[in-house]
């Protein structure tokens, strides 16, 4: 007796012919570069120079062509997602994140002298930290990679990290200023908000009084891209997510469904319609996150059955309700799945089907997969 057709849609002779199962990731290699040239020539237009953020995609090969598009360089959240772009030959480098711990302080020591590197700081205890990083000596044979230069996180209203207060970056700034192997270079803020110009304007002039110019403002988000021009003190601008884009981007109105790059690919495994309908992709393939926190939106959006709602995540099981389509599902059909939030998604996956004009390049490693550290 024959089997049934498989769900799977190739081979993967990298694993030795293996069938690749569902859930998996695609990507549409033709979508990404249209937006990544699109966001590149924006801030290109705007002369703000383009550090896109890698958490996204965690490709160095796209990092790579995001840089041989004109970035200026790339932003990695974490230390180990630095290192592997880094390895892959990513040059410069800011690490968007607090460093802390003698261990992550050593391999950021030894991370400086592999490439441009800036770091942030929002606390005295952070700097003391890169203080000391910047004193360890180059390996034998290396070249000093000079002062370390140190960005102020302040938070201009969206209530994660940073400083409070104007006053605050200008006094963590002198504390950066004076210690040896650090180099003040300038602010750091996310995301791009309306409190975010009348904040950067007071601790610019703060700095300006105290001989402390600010040589990089550096801003970011996806969302905020299309309003950087309102914030003209900002030099430096780090979108992530615009490179895939997802259904939290098509809702705040930053990208239209077309210019979604990436697909959760699944199966339908159980069938009692119109209500009841399982597919292979759970919370272990799609992110919790909900449109402006409402389960009524899903959990993302099924391309081929657009008014179907996704409404509960299991582990293994995505749980939906087809009430509303005009036609159901058989057991056994192959959907695609626009996830809500891309980031999270991609961080769940081994490996990513690249396509372009309608046919499978490769399937690829996702390389910083788990950097988590």
């Amino acid at each position: 007796m024959e089997p049934p057709p498989s769900p799977c849609l190739w081979q993967d002779a990298a694993s030795g012919g293996s069938w690749v199962l569902t859930p998996y990731i695609r990507a549409d290699l033709d979508v990404v570069e249209a937006n990544l040239r699109r966001m590149q020539a924006r801030f290109d237009a705007l002369g703000i120079r383009l550090r896109p953020h890698v958490k996204t995609h965690k490709l160095p090969r796209l990092a790579l062509r995001q840089v041989e598009l004109g970035a200026v360089g790339v932003t990695c959240q974490k230390l180990t997602e630095a290192e592997v772009m880094v390895d892959a030959g990513v040059g410069d480098v800011l690490l968007s994140y607090n460093m802390m711990g003698e261990e992550r302080l050593r391999r950021l020591a030894h991370l400086r002298g592999r490439c441009r590197l800036t770091v942030v700081a929002d606390s005295l205890p952070v700097i003391e930290g890169l203080a000391w990083a910047a004193s360890v000596p180059a390996p034998r044979g290396g070249a000093d990679p000079g002062p370390l230069p140190v960005l102020v996180d302040g938070d201009t209203g969206y209530g994660r990290t940073g400083v409070s207060s104007p006053a605050e970056a200008v006094a963590l700034a002198r504390e950066i200023a004076s210690r040896p192997g650090l180099r003040f270079a300038g602010l750091f803020t996310y995301p791009n908000l309306p409190t975010t110009r009348p904040w950067l304007l007071q601790a610019l002039g703060g700095l300006a009084a105290a001989g402390l110019p600010a040589e990089v403002v550096s801003s970011g988000g996806t969302p905020g891209a299309a309003h950087a021009h309102e914030v003209p003190e900002v030099t430096e601008y780090r979108p992530g997510t615009y490179v895939f884009n997802d259904r939290m981007m098509v809702d705040r109105g930053a990208a239209a469904l077309s210019d979604c790059a990436l697909r959760v690919v699944s199966t339908v495994v159980s069938a009692h319609p119109p209500a009841r309908v399982i597919v292979d992709a759970g919370s272990k393939a799609l992110t919790s996150d909900l449109l402006r926190g409402s389960v009524e939106d899903g959990y993302g959006l099924i391309v081929e059955y657009p008014e179907a709602r996704i409404h509960r995540l299991s582990e293994e099981h995505g749980h939906c309700d087809f009430s509303a389509c005009d036609r159901l599902p058989a057991v056994g059909e192959v959907v695609t799945i626009v996830p809500n939030h891309v980031c999270p998604v991609v961080n769940l996956f081994d490996r990513v089907a690249l396509f372009r004009g309608g046919s499978l390049q490769e399937v690829v490693p996702v390389a910083a997969r788990g950097c988590s550290q």
